[in-house]
């Protein structure tokens, strides 16, 4: 299945959630803030939001510093 992740068209698995494709990625789910088809998903919905053909995903990684 084909979504769009951060521009890019990116090749992942059927029935695959927000969560899971952050962990796929290797990021930390604490540390991401995910825009489904141009809509915030809470934190919260991350784990039983499913992906679907031709979304698209724009994926930010909070990263600290000093």
């Amino acid at each position: 299945m084909q979504i769009q992740l951060n521009g890019k068209t990116c090749e992942i698995a059927e029935d695959m959630s927000l969560r899971d494709l952050v962990v796929h990625l290797e990021l930390d789910p604490k540390s991401v803030a995910i825009e489904r088809n141009l809509d915030i998903v809470p934190r919260s919905l991350h784990g039983e939001t499913l992906l679907e053909e031709g979304d698209r995903i724009e994926l930010v990684e909070f990263v600290g510093g000093g």
